[in-house]
């Protein structure tokens, strides 16, 4: 019976030095207990205190392997798997397996390390580390922001343009910031909400949400978002978006929804020119016999007081239906037009001259802030005269006589066009009326104090001259009017 023991010791012997690939085992504290060719030599003595350690002699490194599948066993006490390399070189991938066993008569633990060459497995992880690399430049070059976050918001993937839209860089963002910061307080779970529902592309995804994102320094930027849930075994793990950056979307729209406005204003404006010169000559010929026929009876008849008063009364009001019609042929634009180099600085401080001096001018207080750097500009001196004193009265009547009028003008950055902006303090104009208040005939102020002309007069001898007119609410309060004029001649 011992022979035949001996004898199949001899033969596993045998079999184990035939094995190409290394078989080491090592004691729990990585001394080398035998290796191929030593087997014989695994014994119930401790180890000799001078024994090498595994890692000692097969990598010369101090400390054990990072990899090292003998740590896992240590740690758990079961089997582990690990991909390393025991050779020196870049082609060789190892698969070491290691596991515990008992070494006879003793309480002591040994681990066993079996390594086994994977060349197939070595390229496949060459592939797998190219399309990794691959694949990070992709998500990190894409043109949309593209930010990952696990269950509790810490983020893991974050690239440029991610960057560019929040402001943080890839570093603090994945170090220091959480996905609901880049949010408006409470939308972080609201779209959350909408991703495990039905309502916006399907459970676990959101499509073409429009979303604000706060930027680091506090400020918004507008996205249009897709995003999803990531599953592991039926579990949220993650979740990734993909963020749109809408700011340029969003400054074409409102700009061409500023120009649609300001076309159908000036096709309305055309129209109603047409109808108002049409009108203005249809009313001038019997307002004069009115008139001519009334002065012939003051002068002609010995009248009572009453019939005098009453006829001084129908020729004040002939004359203003004559004034009326004046300003509707001004607005019609039937006018001639004498268009000559001027300097708009030096038009607005004579318009500001004329009216300073006016009593409903006292207690206002005037700031004039010129460019003086701007060029002349081909104007008719008497149109433009008439525009800047229609605003800065309706200034001051908004004002009531008391408050500031700051009257600015400044050449746009692309230096295509001079602009004047006149600013008050009063109430400003109420939102319903904003967008009328160049109409014809429209006017907030009481019946008999204005025709309702002046603004959309104004409306048209800027366009008449190529340029923009438009009107905004500040903030706090008061109003601002914003006139463009091109530096350039235009054909009309």
């Amino acid at each position: 019976m011992d022979n035949r023991l001996k004898s199949q010791k001899n033969d596993l012997n045998i079999a184990l030095e035939a094995i190409k690939k290394q078989i080491i085992i090592i004691s729990p504290a990585y001394k080398l207990v035998a290796i191929n060719g030593e087997m014989d030599e695994i014994h119930a003595s401790p180890m000799p205190d001078d024994a090498p350690c595994c890692h000692e002699l097969l990598f010369s490194n101090p400390t054990p392997c990072i990899n090292c599948p003998a740590t896992e066993v240590l740690r758990t006490g079961k089997p582990a798997l690990r991909h390393i390399s025991l050779k020196d070189t870049q082609n060789t991938c190892s698969c070491l397996y290691a596991f515990p066993i008992d070494q006879s008569n003793s309480l002591e633990k040994a681990i066993v390390i079996l390594d086994f060459d994977l060349p197939p497995l070595a390229k496949f992880d060459e592939k797998r580390l190219t399309s990794n690399i691959f694949l990070r430049n992709l998500i990190d070059n894409a043109v949309d922001g593209v930010i990952a976050a696990d269950m509790t918001g810490n983020i893991f993937i974050f690239n440029k343009a991610a960057t560019k839209i929040t402001s943080y860089s890839k570093k603090d963002a994945m170090e220091n910031l959480n996905i609901r910061e880049i949010y408006p307080a409470g939308d972080a779970q609201k779209i959350m909400k909408k991703m495990r529902s039905h309502e916006k592309g399907g459970k676990g995804i959101v499509k073409s949400l429009e979303q604000m994102t706060i930027r680091k320094d506090g400020t918004s930027t507008p996205i249009r978002l897709n995003a999803s849930i990531v599953y592991e075994d039926g579990n949220e793990v993650a979740s990734i978006g993909f963020f749109h950056d809408l700011t340029e979307s969003k400054r074409m729209e409102a700009e061409l929804e500023r120009t649609q406005i300001q076309l159908l204003q000036a096709e309305k404006m055309s129209s109603l020119g047409k109808l108002a010169a049409g009108v203005a000559h249809q009313l001038n010929n019997p307002l004069g016999g009115i008139t001519l026929f009334t002065q012939l009876m003051l002068e002609e008849h010995e009248l009572s007081q009453d019939a005098t008063n009453d006829l001084l009364r129908i020729q004040r009001d002939a004359q203003r239906c004559s004034d009326i019609v004046k300003e509707l042929l001004e607005f019609a634009r039937q006018t001639q037009r004498e268009v000559r180099p001027h300097n708009v600085n030096k038009i607005i401080a004579r318009t500001l001259f004329l009216l300073r001096n006016q009593s409903i001018f006292q207690n206002i207080i005037i700031v004039e802030d010129y460019d003086k750097s701007i060029p002349d500009i081909p104007a008719d001196i008497q149109q433009l005269n008439h525009v800047f004193m229609n605003i800065i009265l309706n200034a001051a009547d908004a004002m009531e006589g008391k408050g500031r009028l700051v009257v600015k003008t400044f050449m746009e950055a692309d230096e295509e066009m001079l602009q004047i902006t006149i600013t008050d303090t009063g109430p400003g104009i109420p939102e319903a009326v904003l967008s009328s208040i160049f109409e014809p005939f429209f006017t907030t102020k009481e019946e008999g104090k204005g025709t309702g002309l002046g603004l959309s007069m104004a409306y048209g001898i800027v366009e008449s001259h190529h340029g923009k007119i438009m009107a905004e609410n500040l903030t706090k309060s008061g109003a601002r009017f914003h006139i463009k004029l091109p530096l350039r001649s235009l054909e009309t």
